[in-house]
């Protein structure tokens, strides 16, 4: 059984000062925060999606992965900061507080911002669009979680991101 705990969020925000569309998860796995780095979870889609829509190959090391999103304009974070959590389960989460995308918004061009999956989306509506004004867009997840999309669903769904 996995234990509960109070988590802070481990992983720097991935962005450099082209990144034009944000895209946040919720909470970094124990796989990813193993991993130090997102979406660590060998069955997660995300990598594997990513790389469909730019055409280009499935990215392994954490460095091809940063690589991959820098070029694409991409930045990558979590809707939350620190939280209260057992496992990897986005149902468990609760005392949350947000991550401040500031550190994002006031260093980048980022004028879209994207959730992968419905926690995060939720925690955006809830805790930050009151902060940003920027309204979000809930893309469905690619956690191994959500395997009623297929991954032709997924990058049909995803293709807004490009």
């Amino acid at each position: 059984m996995a234990e509960t705990q109070t988590l802070v969020h481990p992983i720097p925000p991935l962005f450099d000062a082209q990144s034009r569309v944000l895209i946040l998860g919720s909470f970094p796995s124990v796989k990813s925060r193993e991993a130090q780095f997102f979406y660590g979870h060998p069955q997660n889609r995300f990598w594997k999606l990513l790389a469909l829509l730019f055409d280009e190959e499935t990215p392994v090391t954490i460095e091809e992965k940063r690589v991959l999103v820098l070029r694409h304009h991409l930045a990558l974070w979590d809707t939350i900061r620190s939280c209260t959590v057992t496992g990897s389960s986005d149902s468990s989460i609760c005392n949350v507080v947000p991550n401040d995308l500031r550190v994002i918004l006031q260093h980048s061009c980022v004028d879209r911002i994207y959730c992968n999956g419905a926690t995060s989306f939720r925690l955006y509506q809830k805790y930050i669009l009151p902060q940003t004004g920027i309204p979000a867009q809930k893309l469905p997840s690619t956690s191994p979680a959500n395997a009623a999309w297929s991954m032709e669903r997924l990058y049909r769904a995803w293709e807004v991101i490009r």
